[in-house]
């Protein structure tokens, strides 16, 4: 995989916020909500998230999605599974 997860997850939620930051702007531990995103836009990025970096959304529960509110927290999440089917 030639981007890391960290990269990759910057790129699928700048794609799905609305003021269109760079993915380099984003503050890994700021609060989906207060970033402006939407529960739909959430779904969006994580599932473009676990499709870019072939995780599966079977790794994760629904407790899990719910609990994943920052992009360090979805990329530490996606990690722990990266490289697995």
């Amino acid at each position: 995989m030639p981007d890391t997860v960290e990269t990759t997850a910057r790129a699928a939620l700048a794609e799905v916020l609305p003021q269109d930051p760079l993915p380099e702007t984003i503050d890994p531990d700021a609060e989906f909500d207060h970033l402006g995103l939407t529960s739909l836009n959430k779904v969006l990025f994580l599932t473009a998230v676990c499709d870019r970096t072939q995780v599966g959304l079977h790794h994760f529960t629904e407790h899990d999605l719910a609990a994943m509110r920052t992009l360090r927290q979805v990329t530490e999440a996606l990690s722990k599974h990266a490289g697995v089917s």
